[in-house]
């Protein structure tokens, strides 16, 4: 996008997912990155385009997505206030730029030279997601109520636990992704934990990476367990079939956070990067391979 020498910026990014049509930029379409890289491209001076550790769906929070920017080295001074004090972090006055350039909804909250060989995207280890529902007979709070699902059945909470460790580990998770040309859908599912507080139902999950609304295919594929509909075997079995399933509902959007992303020390950066980019094939499931496409 541009000629010569670039710096490459990370940020740490919240927002909350209601009004956005998802993260990736789309055209005529109200997005996160498309908002950031409106902001970024105006402060710069230049058209900038940056990258997301993970791809929310429409209507998904982030608390903690990372994303990365390569900025014009020549551009780079417009970051910085014309009389700098010295005792300031490097880019606490961008963060206040674009604090003022960004719709309430979304903010970056941390911005920081990248080490070398970083990518937000291809160089994570694992994305944490945290889903939350609550089955009070009143629903969500209103002050909630954007961020979890209201639930109107009582849900098995140990049931749910259950179904979900077979999930756990390298499969092909075809059944829970929607269909993308030319993805992936082989994942490693590292953690798939249910806690009931009160009324209050939450998943947290993680992986090495997750295909197209997988998250919340895995979500809705287990409340149909702990409402006794379906049982955990039958949860079980869907790794078997070889595109979506349509035997359930995926969960709202709305309950569904990016709460966080895990990397590598900086000096292994290049090497996880080299790693993801490997695309998986179903013979890795026979040999365990960690190789991954992204997302």
């Amino acid at each position: 996008m541009n000629d010569g020498p670039s710096t490459r910026l990370r940020l740490d990014i919240a927002y909350d997912g209601t009004d956005f049509a998802g993260w990736a930029a789309q055209a005529g379409r109200r997005t996160v990155a498309g908002v950031l890289e409106d902001a970024l491209s105006t402060v710069f001076r230049t058209p900038l385009r940056l990258y997301g550790a993970g791809r929310t769906d429409s209507g998904v929070h982030a608390d903690g997505q990372v994303a990365h920017v390569d900025v014009p080295t020549a551009a780079l001074s417009f970051a910085y206030p014309r009389h700098p004090r010295p005792d300031q972090p490097e880019f606490l006055p961008l963060l206040r730029r674009l604090a003022r350039f960004l719709p309430t909804d979304v903010r970056v909250r941390r911005i920081t030279r990248a080490p070398a060989g970083f990518d937000a995207r291809f160089a994570a280890l694992r994305r944490h997601y945290r889903y939350r529902l609550t089955t009070a007979a009143h629903g969500a709070d209103p002050l909630q109520a954007r961020y979890i699902t209201a639930w109107p059945r009582e849900l098995d909470v140990a049931a749910m636990t259950a179904a979900a460790q077979p999930l756990l580990g390298l499969h092909d998770f075809a059944a829970f992704c929607r269909y993308r040309p030319g993805a992936t859908t082989i994942r490693e599912l590292q953690r798939l934990d249910w806690h009931r507080d009160g009324d209050l139902v939450s998943a947290d999950v993680s992986a090495d990476a997750f295909c197209w609304s997988m998250v919340r295919s895995l979500v809705g594929a287990l409340l149909a367990v702990g409402e006794g509909r379906r049982t955990a075997q039958w949860c079980a079995e869907l790794l078997t079939e070889s595109k979506r399933s349509s035997a359930f509902a995926a969960a709202p959007a709305h309950g569904l956070t990016l709460v966080g992303v895990d990397y590598p020390p900086d000096d292994e950066l290049i090497a996880r990067t080299a790693v993801t980019r490997e695309l998986r094939d179903p013979a890795d499931l026979a040999d365990g391979s960690a190789g991954t496409g992204c997302c």
